[in-house]
């Protein structure tokens, strides 16, 4: 499959990572030297300086033979007109990153395909809709849904009230009548050693879960409440929430959950921008200031909020409120980052969670590109890893195998299995069938050889 990626940013970068592992034949396109360069130096894809709405660039790099054509830059008319003409030229599938909510509205979507866009990909609602989901789930630092709901990823890290600390993951088993087998399984840790260096453990049988450990789990639906039980927590209802950040990510989130019955303090530092926010979100309390104001937040009663969430357009100023919220007592603190190096600090620093709209929207397009086998994907932001969800098709190397027989069961785990709509956590006689929707954990390495044996 050929694929041109325009934007060698981040979103460019982590999707161009994902489609080179499958050897697709891949040219990625930007103005910027650097960045191409250090992509060529990192991936195995072919990198093109030029300017990605220009036809003579557009021409030299062949888009006319283009089976995707995925426009990504930072700069919505950039990503939009370049679509439109890579579309024009003959591209078969156009993938283009926008920031105007207008585009995702249903109305307007025949227009948008009218005018040669087959997708678009917006990360403010994704990274909204992300925040959503973690809010609803108080223990969690990473949740994402597969096949409908019917399955879960999700990730936290093990605290003193922890159930589990000591024990082997084979003793979960015995820990309840009838035991946890069938509600969830551990997919992953990340441990540090004692050089503060963070690795990697597939769980097997006699793996130990420590204290700090940050573990990720495919859950059953009706499992969930089994997982707050070994973490000694209890599901909680966060009524009061502050946002800081009057951005298309900070309105979307507190639009979200002012529906949802959330109360909603929405804090932004510019004036003006305050001022029109108050006149068009009149449901929502809008203040006007810092957010890294320790004084501010007391007055607005920080003390009584129960989630922090922040999504200004600095790393820093998400980061540093977070810490200020958290040492006021504030239960669950999210920061919006665009650095991916910061995601690996969430652990030491304590904020429970960290957004970064580029991954998702990364994770948002492969899925589109894989429609018909691979049904979902997501990153975990910790790992150089992917959890997928494939539909096994009558002639799928998979088909009719005994979980037991994947081949690449030392980097990779088959943890969820849906059938008829119903989640289960396989054990390994169990066996696939066409038609079965499958959640697999992979190292980044192997997601070809994986993606192949369920094709």
């Amino acid at each position: 499959m050929k694929i041109i990626i325009g934007g060698a940013g981040e979103v460019g970068f982590h999707l161009a990572k994902l489609l080179s592992n499958e050897l697709n034949d891949i040219i990625i396109v930007d103005m910027d030297k650097d960045k191409l360069a250090f992509i060529e130096n990192n991936l195995d894809v072919m990198a093109f300086r030029g300017d990605i709405t220009s036809f003579n660039a557009l021409k030299e790099i062949k888009a006319d033979e283009a089976d995707m054509f995925i426009t990504v830059t930072q700069l919505q008319n950039t990503n939009l007109t370049s679509a439109m003409i890579a579309k024009k030229m003959g591209a078969k599938k156009t993938v283009a990153r926008i920031s105007n909510p207008e585009f995702l509205h249903r109305d307007n979507q025949l227009w948008v395909r009218s005018l040669g866009i087959d997708a678009i990909i917006s990360p403010e609602q994704l990274a909204a809709s992300e925040i959503y989901s973690l809010i609803q789930q108080s223990a969690f630092n990473t949740m994402h849904s597969f096949a409908n709901g019917q399955l879960f990823l999700v990730g936290t890290v093990l605290d003193r009230d922890a159930k589990i600390i000591g024990k082997r993951y084979k003793d979960m088993y015995l820990t309840s009548k009838g035991g946890f087998e069938n509600l969830f399984m551990p997919i992953a840790i990340i441990r540090s050693n004692e050089r503060g260096e963070y690795y990697t453990i597939i769980p097997e049988d006699d793996t130990e879960f420590q204290l700090g450990d940050q573990i990720y789990f495919i859950v059953r639906k009706t499992g969930i409440i089994e997982i707050y039980k070994i973490l000694g927590k209890k599901q909680e209802y966060f009524k009061n929430i502050i946002v800081l950040g009057g951005g298309s990510i900070g309105i979307k989130t507190s639009k979200i959950l002012n529906e949802n019955k959330h109360n909603i303090k929405l804090i932004e530092i510019n004036r003006e921008k305050a001022f029109d926010l108050a006149d068009d979100l009149s449901d929502i309390l809008i203040i006007n200031g810092d957010g890294r104001d320790g004084e501010l937040l007391v007055e607005e009663g920080i003390s009584d909020s129960d989630a922090f969430i922040a999504v200004t357009g600095s790393s820093e100023t998400n980061i540093m409120s977070c810490l200020l919220a958290r040492s006021k007592g504030v239960k669950k603190t999210i920061a919006l980052v665009e650095n991916i190096d910061y995601i690996h600090l969430s652990q030491e620093v304590g904020i429970n969670a960290f957004i970064n709209k580029k991954l998702l929207s990364a994770d948002s397009i492969f899925r589109y590109i894989r429609q018909g086998h691979v049904m979902d994907v997501t990153g975990i932001s910790d790992l150089d890893a992917e959890v997928l969800e494939f539909k096994i098709h009558e002639d799928s190397d998979a088909a009719y195998k005994k979980i037991s027989d994947f081949p690449y069961s030392k980097d990779a785990v088959i943890a969820g299995i849906v059938r008829r709509n119903e989640g289960w956590i396989p054990t390994k006689d169990f066996v696939l069938e066409p038609l079965d929707r499958v959640v697999v954990f992979s190292q980044a390495n192997l997601i070809s050889k994986v993606t192949k044996f369920f094709k």
